[in-house]
């Protein structure tokens, strides 16, 4: 059972929240973690990556000079991958790297990324944010109140609410994603994540369904 402090968007202390970190993951396999923060990152790859072969550079055929009497190594076309602004031997072409692992598996790494997150003492949970309208400034004053400012932080609301995204998405090193699209990798790569209160609820209850995407 985890004790989490509850701030309110000024930084004030104003309560307590109380989770079992095992009802979430019964444990925290690091080679699941891995597997699928690998996957991820797999599937982000354009892959579109081109070199071209001897047969799609421009220039002659033709030898360059006879074979003997010269008194220089043997020589083919100016094409050969041995010469400057000649073709590839080992060509890599556009390809895709995408690969899907199981989807329950998927999502129990999601929620055992929560669990380290809780573990390490890397989650803020904020009672709220309210705004009116997208205001960068207002989230940058909230993130600045509760320690964040600086480093790199996942901020999880209940809902996809575009205010909070519009206020946070020009904010470096900051992401705003609702708890329905999480996954290991954004929960991991930031350094901190803040999770409102209804936010952490969803996940406490289990009611989210974790992205497996």
């Amino acid at each position: 059972m985890a004790s989490l402090t509850v701030y309110s968007e000024a930084g004030a202390e104003v309560g307590k929240y109380e989770i079992d970190t095992e009802q979430l993951a019964d444990r925290i396999s690091k080679q699941l973690l891995h597997d699928a923060v690998v996957m991820y990152q797999a599937n982000l790859r354009q892959g579109s990556h081109n070199t071209r072969t001897r047969g799609q550079v421009a220039g002659s055929k033709k030898k360059m000079y006879r074979q003997k009497g010269t008194g220089n190594a043997r020589a083919g076309g100016k094409r050969s991958p041995v010469r400057r602004g000649g073709g590839v031997a080992r060509t890599i072409k556009p390809r895709d790297y995408s690969y899907r692992l199981n989807k329950k598996a998927l999502q129990l790494a999601t929620r055992m990324a929560i669990r380290s997150k809780i573990d390490d003492g890397e989650m803020v949970v904020v009672d709220k944010l309210s705004f009116d309208a997208p205001k960068t400034k207002q989230m940058a004053g909230v993130l600045k109140a509760l320690g964040l400012e600086g480093t790199t932080t996942l901020v999880a609301t209940a809902d996809l609410d575009a205010v909070v995204y519009k206020s946070g998405r020009n904010i470096a090193g900051v992401s705003v994603e609702p708890v329905r699209q999480l996954n290991a990798l954004s929960v991991l790569k930031p350094r901190r994540m803040l999770v409102t209160k209804d936010a952490l609820d969803k996940i406490k209850d289990g009611t989210f369904t974790t992205a497996a995407n």
